[in-house]
C-alpha cells in the first residue's frame, strides 16, 4: 500500500518533467536483455514522461547488437570510440540527456528500477540531490564492503558532506544542481560533493542491492589511491581554485622560515660553535629552503595569472546566481548587469 501510494505521489508531481535514466555500460550485454525491459516496464507504471540514454564505453562484447534489437523501449545510444571510463561515459550521458531530471544507474543489475519513486519522491520534497545508500551491500565483504566504508568515511570527514555511500551509482539529480560541474578521472562518486558546494540539497535513501548476475566487476583494489588523489584534487580546486597563492605562498612561508632557522643555526655554529659551513648541512639546508620559497611564490603569481585568464577569458563569474527579483522599474543604465553575469556564466 505504501509503494502504491509512492507511486502516485511521484506521478502527480512530476510526470510533466522529462526523466531521464542514464545509464553507463561497459560488456553487460547478458545483463541490459534483462534490465531494459524491466527498467521500461517500471517507468511505465509510474506513468513517467522518460527517455533511457544508454552510453556504450567501448564495449567488446554483444553491447551493441543487444540495444539495437531494444526497438520497443524509449532509447537513446550513446557510442563511445574507445573505453572512456565510467565518470567520461557518464558526463556523455548527461550531456545527451535532455531532462530536467537526471538519474544515474549501473547496468549490471545490482540496483534495483523499482528505488527510482523513492529517489523522486525525494526530489519533490525539495532536495536536489538524492544518492542511493546500498545498507545491505551484496558484494565481497572485505576487498569490496569494507574498504568502500572507510572511504566514505574519509570523503565525508574531509569534504564536509555526510553520506554513507558515494559510490552507489543510483542516483537522482536536477539538471540545475549540475550546472557548470566537470567531472575528470574518476570523479563521479564526487558529484554530491559539487552540488553541495554549489548551494544544492543533498539527503540519501536506503536502496535496495542486488548480487551480481552476469558479468565482472570493472573495479578492483587499483581504484584506491585513484579515489585519494581524486579527493585532494578535488578539495584543492574548491578551497583554493579562485585563490591558489594562498597554498603556494604557504608553503613558500614554511620553506623561508625553515631556511631562516637553518641559516641563523649555521652562523651560530660557525661564530660560536667552531665549526664550519663544510660541518653541517645547513647551510645546503638554508639555500634550499630558500629557494624553495622564492620558487612557490613565483608558482603562486603565476596560478593567479592563470585562474584570472580562465575566468575573464571565457567571461565567467566567480559566484552563481539562484533567482534575481527585479523592480518593476527598470535599472539605471550604471546598474545593469550585462546578460552573462545575469545567467551566472
Amino acid at each position: 500500500m505504501l509503494d502504491r501510494q509512492l507511486g502516485v505521489r511521484v506521478l502527480f508531481t512530476v510526470a510533466r518533467e522529462l526523466i531521464s535514466i542514464i545509464l553507463p555500460v561497459y560488456n553487460e550485454a547478458e545483463n541490459l536483455a534483462v534490465l531494459l525491459p524491466a527498467l521500461g516496464e517500471t517507468l511505465d507504471t509510474l506513468g513517467l514522461n522518460y527517455e533511457i540514454v544508454v552510453v556504450d564505453d567501448g564495449s567488446t562484447d554483444e553491447t551493441a547488437s543487444t540495444l539495437r534489437r531494444m526497438t520497443n523501449l524509449q532509447l537513446r545510444v550513446v557510442c563511445l570510440r574507445r573505453n572512456s571510463g565510467q565518470t567520461a561515459a557518464l558526463m556523455a550521458g548527461i550531456r545527451f540527456a535532455r531532462g530536467e531530471v537526471l538519474i544515474s544507474m549501473d547496468g549490471d543489475l545490482q540496483n534495483d528500477p523499482g528505488d527510482i519513486a523513492q529517489l523522486l519522491a525525494k526530489l519533490n520534497e525539495g532536495f536536489d540531490v538524492v544518492s542511493g545508500w546500498r545498507m545491505n551491500r551484496r558484494d565481497a565483504p572485505i576487498r569490496r564492503n569494507l574498504l568502500s566504508r572507510v572511504a566514505n568515511r574519509l570523503i565525508s570527514l574531509v569534504s564536509g558532506v555526510h553520506l554513507h555511500d558515494y559510490g552507489c551509482s543510483l542516483k537522482a539529480y536536477r539538471r540545475s544542481a549540475l550546472e557548470g560541474v566537470q567531472l575528470y578521472g574518476e570523479m563521479h562518486r564526487f558529484i554530491p560533493i559539487y552540488a553541495y558546494w554549489n548551494g544544492a540539497r543533498v539527503t540519501e535513501v536506503p536502496v535496495n542491492h542486488r548480487p551480481r548476475r552476469h558479468g565482472v566487476s570493472k573495479y578492483g583494489l587499483e581504484r584506491i589511491p585513484k579515489v585519494i588523489l581524486d579527493l585532494l584534487v578535488v578539495v584543492f580546486l574548491h578551497r583554493f581554485g579562485q585563490r591558489p597563492m594562498y597554498v603556494f605562498g604557504s608553503v613558500g612561508l614554511v620553506s623561508i622560515g625553515i631556511g631562516v632557522v637553518a641559516g641563523g643555526a649555521a652562523l651560530y655554529y660557525k661564530f660560536l660553535g667552531n665549526k664550519s659551513f663544510i660541518e653541517t648541512p645547513l647551510p645546503l639546508l638554508f639555500v634550499m629552503a630558500m629557494i624553495t620559497g622564492a620558487m612557490c611564490f613565483l608558482m603562486g603569481l603565476l596560478a593567479e595569472l592563470l585562474v584570472r585568464t580562465y575566468y575573464e577569458s571565457q567571461k565567467k563569474t566567480t559566484y552563481t546566481i539562484s533567482t534575481i527579483n527585479a523592480a518593476e522599474e527598470p535599472a539605471s543604465p550604471e546598474l545593469e548587469l550585462p546578460d552573462t553575469a545575469a545567467r551566472g556564466q
